[in-house]
């Protein structure tokens, strides 16, 4: 059965166009043109990834991650003209896993579709269950507790937390980490790593302004730390 992928966007000619090569790489899309009209349709399509413009009318696409995310956990990749870091940073914090800048290439796009929805299925290394103090992660269900309570993760969330988990004490630089939820590094850049670690920082730790799992090592990078 196909993936589902949702795509979101007042720009009707783009999104015809982003649909048509979805559609030669075998998904299956439905479409909304506008935030309000896309909430039904994630609810009732449940895809496997959105694809979100920021800027559209009746609800923009920062409202709409607030309304979603308060429900579902479902990979999106922004779409936004704006090319300010903050921009992108606020779409970030609201849990987006990826973005792309208008104008792009349709190439890129489709590489960057791929590489989450790889990240957001089940791990190669399925079946494989990590535990580090008292956080367990499941590469095989996508699952993760702290002591005794579930934590629900984004795509990129749980890949940067395998990563810090898979060796503990070991220092990763924020390009490490980069590599991690992107694969290759397009034009990403570092400080998108700061927000995913702050927002993974907000769901497993006691006190997020005192980390205890999550350590920052100041002009270097994170580790995970063993104790």
């Amino acid at each position: 059965m196909p993936q589902t992928i949702l795509i979101v966007d007042d720009e009707k000619r783009l999104v015809s166009l982003v649909q048509s090569y979805l559609v030669q790489e075998g998904y299956r899309v439905v479409t909304a043109y506008n935030g309000k009209d896309a909430l039904p349709l994630a609810q009732s399509e449940k895809p496997d990834l959105i694809i979100l413009d920021i800027m559209m009318p009746e609800m923009n696409g920062y409202d709409f991650m607030r309304a979603h995310r308060a429900e579902s956990y479902t990979p999106i990749i922004m779409l936004t003209a704006k090319v300010e870091d903050d921009d992108k940073i606020i779409g970030l914090e609201l849990g987006a896993d990826d973005y792309v800048t208008k104008p792009f290439k349709p190439r890129e796009l489709m590489a960057r579709v791929r590489n989450v929805l790889r990240r957001a299925g089940k791990s190669e290394a399925a079946g494989k269950t990590l535990r580090v103090s008292d956080i367990t992660l499941n590469h095989d269900s996508r699952e993760v507790q702290v002591a005794d309570r579930s934590v629900d993760l984004t795509p990129s969330e749980f890949d940067l937390l395998a990563t810090l988990m898979s060796t503990p004490g070991r220092v990763y630089s924020r390009l490490d980490l980069l590599d991690v939820i992107q694969g290759v590094r397009y034009e990403g850049y570092e400080r998108t790593i700061d927000t995913h670690i702050k927002n993974l920082r907000a769901k497993i730790e006691l006190d997020p302004r005192k980390p205890r799992y999550i350590e920052t090592m100041y002009g270097v990078g994170y580790r995970l730390n063993k104790g």
